[in-house]
Parts: C-alpha cells; sequence; structure tokens
C-alpha cells in the first residue's frame, strides 16, 4: 500500500522542494525581538536619502535654479543700493563681501526647505506610514533626511556660486578653503536638522511657512550678511553674537575673504568653528531624541 503513494508534486517540476518541506520539518525563524538586519542598514539609508534627492530633482527648477535667480537679485539690488563708488568692506569691494554670505544663505534656507517638506507632507497626504514602518533606525531615517537636504543646499551653492563668478565685481577666491568646506556644510547642517524638527512639531503647511518667515528669513538677514557688526550699537552686537547663523555667515565669508567681524585673530574663528560643531551636535541630539520618541507622528 505504501508503495502506491505518489507524490503530488507535478513531473515538470524540478529542483529542491521548499525549506520546512524537504525533511517535513517547519522552517526555523529568528526569535522574536532579534533584528534580522545586523549593523546599519545601508541599503535602508541610501534608498530613502535616493528618494528624497530625486523628489527635489523632479522640481530642479523651483527647488535649485529658482533659488539662484533670487540670491542673484538680492546681490544686484544690494550692490546698486548700498556698493556704489569705490566703498570697501573688510578691504574688499562691497559686491566681494556681501557674496560669499549671499551663498551660505541660500544654502541654509533651501537644507531647510527640504527637510522640513519630509515628514510634514507624509501627515498632510497620510503617507507617513512609508517612513516610519520600513526597517530603519531612528538615526538612519535622520542621517537620509539630513543628508538629501545638505545635497540641496551643497547643489543651491554651487550653482548660485557659479553664477555670481560671472557677475562683475565679484571675486570668489578662497583663502581658506577649510573655512568654506566647514561653515558651509555647519550651516546645512543645522537648518536641515531644524527643518526635520519643525516636520515633526507642524501639522500643516502654514506652520512650516509660519518658521520660515518668523525664525529662520530674519536671523538669516539680521546675522551680518550685508553688514559687518562693529557698525552696531553694543546692544545689538551683543544680540548677534548669540545669533548662530552670525557665526556660519562670517566664517563662511572668513573662508573667501581671509577676514571676518568674528574676532581679530584667525583663532577666534577657529574657536567659532569648534563652537558651531558642538552646537550642531546638541541639535542632532535633541532632533534624535524627539523623532525617537514618536512625538506627533506615532500618536
Amino acid at each position: 500500500m505504501a508503495n502506491q503513494v505518489q507524490s503530488h508534486r507535478p513531473a515538470d517540476q524540478v529542483g529542491p522542494r521548499p525549506a520546512g518541506q524537504q525533511t517535513g520539518t517547519t522552517p526555523t525563524f529568528r526569535p522574536r525581538g532579534e533584528p534580522v538586519i545586523q549593523g546599519i542598514n545601508r541599503i535602508g539609508v541610501w534608498s530613502l536619502y535616493i528618494k528624497e534627492v530625486r523628489r527635489f530633482l523632479k522640481v530642479q527648477t523651483q527647488t535649485i535654479w529658482a533659488p539662484a535667480v533670487t540670491t542673484l537679485l538680492f546681490l544686484v539690488i544690494f550692490s546698486v543700493a548700498m556698493g556704489r563708488g569705490d566703498r570697501l568692506i573688510l578691504g574688499v569691494p562691497f559686491a566681494t563681501f556681501v557674496a560669499p554670505g549671499l551663498i551660505v544663505m541660500g544654502m541654509m534656507q533651501n537644507a531647510f526647505a527640504n527637510s522640513s517638506f519630509s515628514f510634514l507632507s507624509g501627515k498632510i497626504q497620510g503617507t507617513i506610514i512609508d517612513l516610519l514602518m520600513p526597517p530603519l533606525s531612528t538615526g538612519e531615517l535622520m542621517a537620509g533626511i539630513v543628508g538629501a537636504a545638505v545635497t540641496r543646499a551643497v547643489a543651491v551653492g554651487l550653482v548660485v556660486g557659479a553664477a555670481m563668478m560671472l557677475f562683475p565685481g565679484v571675486s570668489l577666491s578662497m583663502a581658506h578653503p577649510w573655512a568654506v568646506v566647514w561653515f558651509g556644510l555647519m550651516g546645512a547642517v543645522m537648518l536641515a536638522v531644524l527643518g526635520l524638527v519643525t516636520s515633526i512639531w507642524a501639522e500643516k503647511f502654514d506652520h512650516a511657512a509660519a518658521v520660515t518667515n518668523f525664525v529662520v528669513a530674519p536671523l538669516s538677514l539680521l546675522s551680518g550678511t550685508f553688514y559687518v557688526i562693529d557698525n552696531l550699537a553694543p546692544a545689538f552686537q551683543a544680540i548677534s553674537r548669540a545669533n548662530p547663523f552670525f557665526y556660519v555667515i562670517s566664517g563662511f565669508r572668513f573662508g573667501f575673504l581671509g577676514r571676518s567681524d568674528i574676532g581679530d585673530t584667525n583663532m577666534a574663528v577657529v574657536h567659532s568653528a569648534l563652537g558651531l560643531g558642538l552646537f550642531n551636535l546638541a541639535l542632532l541630539v535633541g532632533a534624535y531624541l524627539l523623532l525617537r520618541s514618536g512625538w506627533k507622528l506615532k500618536s
């Protein structure tokens, strides 16, 4: 009778049987709670990063080229209004003085715009689950979003810088390249993290726009982009020195001109660079704890 038992497996099916059917045992799985992905989920982080980059590249006319044109208009208007004659600031013509500040200001504003859209759009459209469900840790989720925002900031900075090199009277020769790279990246990271926190807190686009209009824009424009703070009254100088945007813009300008209004020595710029790095580290830790708590995302 046993010899008459035939397998129900089709005759034309070749190859080994599925796991658990070869020996009649059930497949083995990892114990519950034990992670399947060990270490960093590099594929997941890269996928999220590419998704965010492709999102702003699909509308690059709005996300890259339009900010470049707006920044150039700032340069033209302020050069005509305040750069008349042979006026020198920090030993250079006004257009050369203001150009680095405009470049890094555009970088920071676009880093904020990119990261502030990530979670907010998901909450409004009901697709936030697409970001929260993949096997990504809190740090990996932050890395993908902040990395894409910094990429957009660098792209805007390169486009604006290339355009300004063609502007009459502007020189972008770098005296200290390390300062250009460091302060540019620190400014982009700072605003990317601030945008991430904003996207977690905001419930509609009006909330994000309020942060842009009442926090980011004033801090950018009142941070010495178009002037040196030595021309201000002592009280306003103290307020300017409490503004982290001031150190980003002045340090970035120092990389081009070799001079800044941070201090009288180059060591003052180095101390500002270290302080800005510590400030960004504190921002990253705060954003990490906020994102891990699931506040306004999972509740």
